[in-house]
């Protein structure tokens, strides 16, 4: 027998096409889809060390573990289910009628029901029918019947009975061929977890060689408690005889008073039945054995030898759990299966708002996938398959750092629609300014210029905004042929009339203008380290860095720019928070301009510089 070295605190169990894993602050799903393909969920849960110290006590922490592996064991069991078997991709008449008028899964209200008949099965099964049967029996030879004497055995006897309908419940579930499977992918978990134990590799080869019985596993868990309500249902049902015998209680009503009674020692059951399976867990000696063995012959029934596609879903599972516990910045995943959106909205923020990632792009990428305005996403709806689908492909983008408008390919501004990728800078809001302050200056006949085009986003807006009552010629300059490809195609792309010339600055341009526009680049060299990620490591270094102090082109255009505006004429510059007064005395310094003014925002912070001559 080979001996564990490495015990995890990971457990699991199987699903619908595949294995939960549960670790200490995380909890991964993988299963097969109708495809064949794995697909992976893996979310976060509270560890040990965030809940109250009270219910980390010995005897409640196995009722409140109880509960929470249940919950979420039904909520794994309920999304594999959507993940490994979903719906058409164009829903039916009824699903369509629950979401629009109630706003509602049509699996949610399936799984709900089903629920409720497990549990009244449970109460039935395992409650009422060894009552029953017991009583039936002590009917038929009254030695057994609950007397002073016997009444001990009494309770006994019942709980014999629960343990013979549980074996043949499970005896019963192996005739479905869905259930022989989900205890194949059981074996599968089993396998994995005592392969990382036994210290050796998670490959398929290394965890089809170990047991798949495992000291854990949940089948024992319920033989202990099936074993534990013996005891605990027979020393407390020799005095509730008493009590139904001073009170005149007998019939339906006795019956009903000892299921409730048992319903609510159940948690005392699970405590007891919890602390047990940990202190059997801890050790490997043969003389805890006997106690071990019920439950070895039990998973004998539900675990069964898996297939080797099976035994991947355990190890993707188990690594992932594993990987998200020792990593907490890890992201969630979710699986593309239809949901609702207050479901899938917050999770979204959620994981956006851990990785320092703006939650309105959370909201934008709602909004575009379901074709609504961000304004009404606060109306519940049904997320559709293909809609999760698409905003979780952009979500596992951006939560790289990708900026969101690199993911889509093009961003609006000034109500026009812009290709940008990884070769021009994102066009903001506030350069929006840049082009009503232009469009203000220009007049019929005029030339204008503009520097550091990038995306050709101003010149582009210029141009067709201009257009409408005036005629006007307008240049781009951009020294990146990168960032002019982009320039053209945005201009082809708006049917706007631009000319487009390689140049650093005014080094290849030729001829004066009545209006020259610029957003250079203006971010000190020193502060780009600190910018949000997205910015830092996706936008292109070459329009972001200003130099040490962020004026390296201000200083450029001040030395050349009377060179190429007619007399009058408008030079008009973007520029970065609290670098306007200094833009302003460097022209008037350097290039002696007749006048100089600042523009703020909509946001009170001074943009744009206007400088006159």
């Amino acid at each position: 027998m080979k001996k564990k070295t490495n015990r995890t605190y990971i457990g699991g169990q199987a699903v619908i096409q595949g294995v939960m894993m549960r670790g200490r602050t995380a909890m991964a799903t993988v299963v097969r889809d109708e495809t064949g393909s794995m697909l992976t969920e893996a979310v976060r849960i509270a560890s040990p060390q965030q809940k109250p110290r009270w219910m980390r006590a010995p005897f409640i922490r196995g009722v409140v573990n109880f509960v929470t592996s249940l919950v979420g064991g039904m909520q794994a069991l309920t999304r594999s289910a959507d993940a490994a078997y979903p719906d058409e991709e164009e829903p039916t008449k009824l699903s369509k009628w629950m979401a629009d008028k109630w706003k509602v899964r049509a699996n949610d209200l399936l799984t709900s029901v089903a629920v409720l008949i497990g549990v009244v099965l449970a109460v039935g099964l395992f409650l009422y029918l060894p009552l029953l049967f017991t009583g039936l029996l002590a009917d038929a030879f009254p030695a057994v019947a609950r007397t002073e004497q016997y009444g001990l055995w009494y309770y006994l006897i019942e709980g014999g009975f629960r343990l013979v309908i549980f074996v043949l419940y499970i005896l019963f579930t192996l005739l479905f061929p869905s259930l022989r499977e989900m205890y194949m992918y059981h074996g599968a978990e089993h396998k994995t977890i005592n392969c990382y134990e036994y210290g050796l590799p998670l490959t398929v080869e290394n965890v089809k060689s170990c047991s798949r019985l495992h000291d854990r596993c949940g089948t024992t868990f319920l033989f202990l408690v099936l074993f534990i309500s013996i005891l605990v249902f027979a020393l407390v049902g020799v005095p509730l005889d008493m009590f139904y015998t001073a009170c005149g209680i007998a019939g339906f009503a006795e019956k009903l008073i000892s299921i409730l009674v048992r319903l609510l020692l159940l948690p005392v059951v699970a405590s007891l039945s919890y602390e047990l399976l940990k202190l059997l867990a801890r050790t490997d000696s043969v003389l805890v054995l006997p106690l071990k063995a019920p439950g070895y012959l039990l998973q004998k029934l539900t675990t069964r030898e898996p297939a080797d596609e099976m035994i991947e879903c355990a190890i993707g599972a188990f690594e992932k759990v594993r990987m998200m516990d020792e990593d907490p910045t890890m992201s969630e995943e979710l699986f593309p299966t239809e949901t609702k959106l207050s479901k899938l909205a917050p999770r979204i923020k959620r994981a956006f708002a851990e990785k320092g990632i703006d939650e309105s792009d959370a909201e934008w990428i709602l909004s575009l996938t379901l074709n609504v305005p961000r304004s009404a996403l606060a109306e519940d709806r049904v997320v559709t398959r293909a809609e999760c689908k698409e905003i979780l492909r952009v979500y596992s983008e951006r939560i790289t750092g990708k900026p969101l408008w690199y993911i889509y390919g093009d961003a609006e501004f000034y109500g026009y629609t812009f290709k940008v990728d990884e070769r021009v800078l994102i066009p903001r809001p506030e350069t929006e300014l840049l082009v009503e302050q232009a469009l203000g200056c220009v007049q019929e006949g005029d030339a204008v210029l503009d520097l550091c085009t990038g995306s050709g986003a101003v010149a582009v807006a210029v141009a067709c905004e201009a257009a409408k009552d005036k005629n006007i010629t307008v240049v781009a300059a951009d020294i990146s042929e990168d960032a002019l490809e982009v320039a053209r195609e945005n201009a082809r792309i708006n049917k706007a009339n631009v000319s487009f010339v390689r140049s650093d600055l005014f080094e290849s341009v030729r001829g004066r203008f009545n209006v020259i526009t610029a957003n250079p680049p203006y971010v000190k060299r020193s502060e780009i380290p600190g910018l949000p990620r997205d910015v830092r490591d996706f936008e292109p270094q070459i329009a972001l860095d200003g130099g040490e102090d962020g004026l390296d082109f201000y200083r450029r255009i001040a030395e050349r720019a009377p060179r190429y505006l007619v007399r009058g004429g408008m030079l008009i510059l973007e520029c970065g928070e609290g670098q306007a007064q200094e833009i302003v005395k460097l022209f008037q310094q350097t290039a002696h301009c007749d006048f100089a003014m600042v523009v703020k925002d909509y946001a009170g912070v001074e943009r744009v510089v206007k400088i006159g001559f």
